[in-house]
């Protein structure tokens, strides 16, 4: 089971994720977010982890043009469209990204079913907010997605409930933020290390 944490912040912090055996990172560039960083950082990062880790931005309505000029100054390895980006949008910019569809209901999986490349995540959807709520994701409603797609799992998930997540959706990759943090931004290093030996059980 692979394992990407979102929302980090410091190379510090990405350094210490990859000691933990994560597959991936993902680094919050949209502004509105309480754990975005600037793209120093971003590059700062990725010169640092990008061979032991796959580092994902996640960016949210910007034009593909601008995306592909952020690849070239950063060197992301993928690009997570968070935003209201359309299905031309993402085939643009295949095969280095992918689109999150936040799930509240079957014409939001309707969605996510239309959306072009083999990767593909799911989110809950909240009023208001990209990510990073602390609410899951109805695992029945994304669990077809999970059979015909690498479907990365967000939402909600913890060390406690991980497990539970994976028997009911069978995901290719899970993804977690807000459940191994003590603070927007700040992983908990314990709470990190508890997830991905639950998720790998």
């Amino acid at each position: 089971m692979r394992v990407k944490v979102c929302g980090v912040t410091t190379v510090a912090q990405a350094e210490a994720c990859a000691d933990l055996g994560v597959d991936a990172i993902g680094v919050n560039l949209v502004p509105s977010s309480p754990r975005h960083v600037d793209e120093h950082v971003v590059a700062e990062i990725v010169r640092a982890l990008r061979a032991r880790l796959l580092v994902v931005a996640v960016v949210a309505d910007r034009r593909p043009d601008d995306l592909r000029d952020l690849v070239r100054r950063t060197s992301v390895g993928c690009l997570q469209l968070h935003g209201d980006e359309s299905a031309d949008d993402v085939r643009a910019l295949l095969p280095h990204a992918y689109k999150a569809v936040h799930i509240g209901g079957p014409d939001d999986v309707q969605t996510a079913e239309s959306m072009p490349g083999e990767y593909l995540l799911v989110d809950s959807k909240v009023a208001g907010a990209l990510g990073g709520t602390g609410r899951t994701v109805d695992w029945g409603l994304v669990a077809p997605l999970a059979r015909a797609r690498r479907l990365v799992l967000a939402g909600g998930l913890t060390p406690d409930n991980v497990r539970l997540a994976i028997d009911a959706v069978r995901p290719w990759c899970v993804d977690v933020a807000s459940g191994v943090e003590s603070a927007p931004g700040l992983k908990d290093l314990g709470k990190v290390r508890a997830f991905v030996a639950a998720a790998r059980a």
